[in-house]
């Protein structure tokens, strides 16, 4: 994973010089999400920069990437699983000039050439991986910007005062160049010779109905997920796996490690050049993720290695964190911090490539207020408000506090394939609650008793823990003491006049909001993050699931009273 910067709409005035100075300065700014090597391409059209981390071909596959002809150039952020089977498939042959799993993305658009929008948005459904790429067509003078279907890899766009279009992997990049930046949709395209944004993605189990009595098998389920954390394996550097002791990050590394003990005789690559898979915890001293974490990797064999924070570590570092993550998101900013830090760690024991557990609650509705889903069609429609929202929060999350310090997050339950084998599924399936003999069945059942005898069951049936809570509870709530002694009521009482988009909704909020607005001031960076009350993590329309969500709105999931173990009074 790396950083792509471009600049399109160059006019015959423009001084080139002085536009490719300012390219190297912004792309400069996220450079920590590719520190092994830059690239930059220029002509009388565009401006590409491309900041690269070596997972794939680190010897060659240098960015921005050419077409043997040089009419193609592309500058990508991300990794295209599936590769390998999209080279064989192509209509004509291309000539690939380096070993780059993404160099297939230039490949796919000269197959279709100069043919209309529509075939774009064919081919980009046809990828499996994640990725934000510009891509440009220099005979065309054409331009094609694409991000992931989940939106796994961040990506922003925007215009500067004279019109010209810049796109960028990080806000901070165009922050104070375009005064309408703006996060690019997951799932879309835009094609300059098209002129507007496309949808190319559109799932149909995102409709109700269409999954409305399907059943998924169990050893479906389980296959289709080992599919995905083998074809996420693909790395030429050495790789770990984050691992709290939940159930998601826990099954990720798993199967992960039963992958990293033997040899994967089609594709040598698919293993770590270290002997046995590491394994990466933190945590406050005695948090309940730390202990969890141990017995995991105990169970699965694991290097492991779980490291401590102290709460002053963890404030210490929090204006840092909000200036990597670009959000005020109060839930991610909890969880961000201590992540960030555990990056910090990780990239210092040399691993470049980590795997982690994302996107498996919102797939399956893990979180604990699902538990008061009134019945499946609202527990499915809050699965896919949870998807379409995750490029928001715990994708950018995952990736941002990682590559913050150049570590890759891949995110095998967001795995496209297994995604459509998760979701087609019947909700009712997926329900946690209490059932009509009063017996309470535990969130995520269906992947628990996929994989019984994968885990121990102190850790396969562990209650949901959301990784701002696992890490210690003394982490939420000494942060929320000390947005208490900081933001007078004075202060907060005028927070809507201060912040008229999405006004902070208690003091820690506003705290967060306050050193955001220090790094990227103005309406258009403000409006890149999503507002709305939230409980345990839902979205807004959750909401009314439960009155007594209403009275208390904090995002813990200690939340939720009658569910979690550990309830806020």
């Amino acid at each position: 994973m790396c950083s792509i910067l471009g600049i399109f709409g160059l006019q015959a005035g423009d001084d080139l010089h002085v536009l490719r100075r300012r390219g190297l300065e912004l792309s400069q700014r996220q450079r920590h999400r590719g520190p092994d090597w830059s690239g930059v391409y220029q002509d009388e059209g565009t401006i590409l920069v491309h900041e690269r981390l070596a997972i794939v071909d680190p010897a060659g596959g240098a960015q921005p990437l050419r077409s043997e002809d040089g009419g193609l150039v592309l500058a990508v952020n991300g990794e295209i699983y599936n590769h390998r089977e999209l080279e064989q498939q192509l209509r004509k042959p291309y000539a690939f000039q380096t070993g780059s799993d993404c160099e297939v993305i230039n490949a796919l658009y000269a197959a279709v050439g100069s043919g209309a929008s529509d075939d774009i948005g064919a081919w980009l459904n046809a990828l499996n991986g994640i990725f934000a790429f510009a891509l440009w067509d220099r005979p065309r003078q054409r331009y094609v910007i694409a991000r992931d279907p989940i939106g796994v890899c961040p990506l922003y766009w925007g215009h500067d005062a004279e019109g010209r279009l810049y796109v960028a992997s990080e806000m901070k990049a165009l922050a104070d160049t375009c005064a309408d930046v703006a996060q690019f949709p997951p799932g879309h395209y835009f094609d300059s010779s098209r002129g507007e944004l496309v949808r190319y993605y559109v799932a149909p189990w995102r409709d109700y109905a269409v999954t409305q009595g399907v059943e998924v098998a169990k050893e479906e389920l389980r296959e289709a997920f080992e599919r995905a954390v083998h074809r996420q394996l693909m790395s030429d550097v050495p790789y770990g796996v984050l691992l709290s002791g939940g159930l998601d990050s826990s099954l990720v590394a798993a199967v992960a490690a039963r992958y990293a003990r033997r040899r994967v005789e089609d594709d040598d690559r698919a293993e770590a050049w270290w002997p046995r898979l590491h394994s990466f915890a933190i945590g406050l001293e005695g948090s309940p993720d730390l202990a969890a974490a141990e017995v995991a990797a105990a169970a699965l064999g694991t290097v492991h290695h779980g490291f401590t924070y102290t709460f002053e570590e963890g404030l210490d570092v929090l204006p840092e964190v909000i200036r990597h993550i670009e959000t005020y998101d109060v839930t991610t900013i909890r969880a961000s911090t201590p992540m960030f830090l555990l990056a910090r760690r990780i990239k210092a024991m040399g691993v470049k490539m980590v795997l982690s557990g994302e996107g498996s609650d919102e797939a399956f509705g893990g979180y604990l207020y699902f538990h008061k889903a009134p019945n499946a069609r609202e527990f499915h429609e809050e699965t896919i408000r949870k998807l379409d929202a995750l490029h928001s929060h715990d994708c950018l999350r995952a990736n941002k506090s990682m590559m913050a310090w150049g570590v890759e997050p891949r995110v095998p339950f967001l795995d496209r394939e297994f995604l459509d084998v998760a979701m087609r599924m019947d909700a009712r399936f997926k329900m946690a609650g209490v059932d009509a003999q009063g017996a309470r069945r535990i969130e995520k059942a269906i992947l628990r008793e996929a994989f019984a005898g994968y885990l121990p069951d102190s850790i396969l049936w562990r209650q949901k823990e959301q990784f701002s809570d696992g890490v210690g509870y003394g982490w939420i709530d000494g942060l929320k003491a000390h947005a208490q002694a900081q933001v007078s009521d004075r202060v907060f009482a005028a927070a809507a006049s201060r912040f008229p988009v999405n006004p902070p909704q208690g003091k820690e909020a506003y705290l967060y909001r306050h050193i955001f607005e220090q790094f990227f001031p103005g309406v258009a960076c403000a409006r890149t993050v999503p507002g709305g009350k939230s409980i345990a993590c839902s979205s807004p329309a959750a909401i009314a699931w439960d009155a007594a969500f209403a009275a208390v709105a904090d995002p813990s999931g200690r939340a939720v009273a009658g569910v979690h173990e550990a309830a806020l009074a």
